[in-house]
Parts: C-alpha cells; structure tokens; sequence
C-alpha cells in the first residue's frame, strides 16, 4: 500500500490513532504519492514541516487523497460541536507503492514515532485506529472471525466481482480472459469473479496474474492476451498495475477486444490517450460514486499550500523561503492545479472515514466524560437459595437534573426494620 498518517489527540486527550490510505500493497496501506523511488515524504501539521526527498513521477491522485484527509480534519478541528477543546494532528509517510516500505512504514507507526531501523518492537502501539482505502474493498476482509474490528466506508469487492460477471452475461459473452494483479485486491476479487462466472456458465480461457515488480511476468501476461482467442478480458487489476499493462498493450499496439474493468482503473484520467484509446477504446467498468466536498476545490489551490508550504506564500520576502522552497519546485507546479478534483472519487471515502472515526471517538469521549459522575447502586440481598450477592438496583448519573440523578430500576431491598421512623 502506498503512505501512512498518523493522528493524535491534543489537549486535553493524548489519544492518537493512525489514517493509513490503501492503494497497492498488502500491510496497512497508505497512498503513493510518489513512485519508483524510495523515501518518506511527511506532512507534519502544527509544527508546519513538509519533508520532501527526490522523487521520480508524482502520483496525484493519492497526494489529493491525503490533501482529502487533511481538508476533513481541519474541518473538524474547526467544529465547536464535534470533538470540542480536542485538537488533531498528523503525520504522512509516503511508502512509494512499495511492499517493504509499506511493512517498514507500518511497524514503525504502530510502534511510536521514533521507530527505526534496527529498533526492536516496544509492544506498546499508541493507535487507536487505523483507516484505510480503496484496496481495503478485499472481499477476504469480510470474514468478521477473523477481522472483527473492521469497518469499511467503501463497498466489499465481492459485489464488484458478481457484477462483473453480470457485465459479462448481460451482453451475451461466454469466452473471457481474466488479468489480475497478484496481491489481495486482485487475488481475492478474481477469486469470486471466477467462482461466480462458472456457476453463471460463462467460460474463461486463461487467468493470469502479475506484479508492479515482475515485468517478466508482465510480458508473458500481455503475450498471452495477444495470443488468445478470447476478445473480452475482465481486468482485476490494482491502479498501479494496470498502468503498467496499458503501457505494454499501447507499445505493441495490441488491439481488437472488449476490456471490463474495476474501479481502481476505469475512471483514470491521465490512463486515457490517442495511443491508450487504440487499444481499451470502449472499455467498461464500475466506479466509485462521485460526490461534491464543498469547499475542497478551493482548499487545494489555497489553503493547503499556504499551511503545509509557508514558502509558497507570496507576502513577504521572497528571498527568505527560497532555499526551502527550491526542494518542493516540482510539486508547487501543482499550486495553481485543481481540474482533477472533481473526479476524485475516492475523495469521499476518505472523507466519510476521517468523520466516522471522529464521531466515535467523540462518542467515546462523552462515555468517559458521563462515567466520572456514575455510580451504581447497589444493595446487599439474599436470594431464595439463602445465597448472599451485590445486587445492582439503580444508578445515580451526576450529569442529570437533581432530582432525576437516583434511578431506581429493580427491586430494593433495604434493612427498614432496623431504621427508627
């Protein structure tokens, strides 16, 4: 998966938990907002640091992803309904859409901030919750035995792969290809499409499967699609990856079939060119719904980059940030940017996770808050088998009115015959 972030609590809770956005490993997840190089690029909002080291291509779509996140939290730390007098703070790694940056990433946050290399695990993870996306659609995450403490903001794959399959049958086609890229996502989201289309009776030529990494095995994939019969391919395929087959399929002009795609693809703007559009012109494939996030358009040529680059600001002396701001030349290109907003569709997902887990803990808050003015009331009984016990009878609750605080809810026993009137 591709980046982390990690959420604290300030003042007057120190509760902290971590935002990870999954886009293409297996761990946690996280966004690449880079990749094809290997550092960490870490927002640190409060103290107002932005740490960026080289990279090579810039993955926009999940930098706004974690622009998303950031726009949501400032929101809520702005609310004097939501959370009141608790502020919170974050932190972003980008993992590069590397697996071993993503696990390194992961234990580290999971382990404290100083985690590092050669660090032993201190067995004592400050997060109190972990978000992630897209790839967290895995149809193996609904097994609640093994996943219990799972809840999604976005649907399972499991009703992507059925109608994927209905795609299939509605039109009439019997022989597919089936491409997958070789991780969760794409294992287990294949894995249901292929039980359901044979029970649907439609016949699949070849299924193969690759990795970002594995580009001999990328060529033998793109070698069989040109070799086979089938002229409908059902690609499972992580967004990653599947910029990696478009790529192959353009160079060998490779054309003359019906793909059906996922929503990790198929509304990938900067995937559709002249020599794309020769090879997956009329593609098909489902997306996440769109959803209009007032304000966000704005924020992200305003807001963000004046709070996240105070170089960026045009008040003051110039000469001041130069240094500083020559280290984010090529992502400031991005400032004046915001034409692809309004597809980000994923947007509001990230959106709705940021508020679920704001709404519960501020729930949770008001538990703790309630429990200090609580006290149960108990009686001391003998019940019919002459055995002694503490009998809850009521409650009294500090926070009510004066004269609603005792609640008496079952039976009550008291001594009265030893009570002088």
């Amino acid at each position: 998966m591709r980046s982390l972030a990690i959420f604290s609590f300030i003042q007057p809770y120190q509760l902290s938990f971590a935002f990870v956005i999954c886009c293409g490993a297996q761990s946690l997840g996280c966004f690449s907002f880079f990749t094809h190089s290997s550092f960490s690029i870490s927002f640190i909002q409060r103290q107002k640091t932005f740490l960026v080291k080289k990279w090579e291509t810039l993955n926009t779509r999940y930098f706004r992803l974690a622009q998303i996140m950031i726009f949501a939290i400032e929101e809520i730390n702005r609310s004097e309904s939501l959370l009141p007098n608790v502020t919170i703070g974050y932190r972003i790694y980008d993992t590069c859409g590397s697996r071993l940056s993503t696990m390194s990433a992961t234990t580290g946050v999971m382990n404290g901030q100083d985690f590092g290399l050669g660090d032993r695990c201190n067995g004592h993870p400050p997060l109190h919750a972990i978000i992630g996306e897209s790839e967290s659609s895995a149809t193996v995450i609904l097994n609640r035995k093994y996943y219990p403490s799972f809840f999604r903001t976005i649907a399972s794959d499991y009703h992507q792969s059925r109608a994927l399959v209905y795609i299939v049958k509605h039109f009439g086609w019997s022989w597919v290809g089936a491409v997958n890229s070789d991780n969760d996502y794409g294992n287990n989201g294949m894995a249901a499409f292929l039980q359901i289309a044979q029970e649907e009776g439609i016949c699949v030529e070849y299924s193969v499967k690759f990795y970002r990494t594995e580009t001999e095995k990328l060529k033998k994939v793109v070698d069989i699609i040109k070799r086979g019969t089938a002229k409908v391919i059902v690609s499972f395929v992580s967004f990653v990856e599947m910029g990696l087959l478009i790529d192959q399929l353009s160079i060998q002009k490779i054309a003359g079939f019906q793909m059906i795609g996922v929503e990790s693809w198929i509304t990938t703007k900067n995937y559709i060119t002249s020599s794309s559009f020769h090879s997956l012109g009329g593609s098909l494939g489902f997306a996440v719904r769109k959803i209009n996030i007032e304000g966000f358009a704005d924020y992200v040529i305003k807001e963000f980059w004046d709070t996240a680059f105070p170089c960026s600001q045009s008040e003051g002396n110039s000469s001041q940030y130069a240094l500083n701001c020559s280290r984010y030349e090529e992502l400031l290109a991005l400032k004046i940017y915001n034409e692809d907003v309004p597809e980000q569709r994923y947007a509001s997902n990230v959106y709705k996770a940021v508020y679920a887990v704001a709404h519960s803990l501020h729930s949770l808050l008001k538990q703790i808050k309630k429990r200090e003015h609580y006290f149960c009331f108990v009686n001391w009984q003998q019940d019919s088998d002459g055995l002694f016990q503490f009998k809850s009878v009521g409650y009294y609750d500090a926070s009510l009115p004066p004269l609603q605080r005792l609640i008496n809810k079952t039976s009550l026993r008291p001594n009265v015959q030893t009570i002088p009137y």
